[in-house]
């Protein structure tokens, strides 16, 4: 498993809790579209994020973030910072 594979699979456990509509999460999921997620559902979300990898998302990041790959290419660069 690479690096890449098993952050995809710590974001996938931590979107769980927030996917009220269970849906199949992907790397193609997008956030706001298919998860429906608020404004404050991604706050939380980034919150716990940001504290499992132990980085910081700015608000310019998660402005450009839309799906969960997105997520995962932008944890795995930070991570590497």
């Amino acid at each position: 498993m690479t690096d890449r594979d098993t952050t995809l699979d710590i974001v996938q456990r931590q979107i769980a809790p927030f996917n009220k509509k269970g849906i199949a999460v992907t790397e193609a999921t997008r956030f706001a579209q298919d998860l429906e997620w608020d404004s404050l559902t991604v706050l939380d979300f980034v919150a716990n994020i940001e504290d499992e990898f132990d980085i910081l998302i700015t608000m310019n990041q998660q402005a450009e973030i839309e799906s969960v790959g997105q997520l995962v290419d932008a944890v795995t660069e930070l991570k590497a910072d």
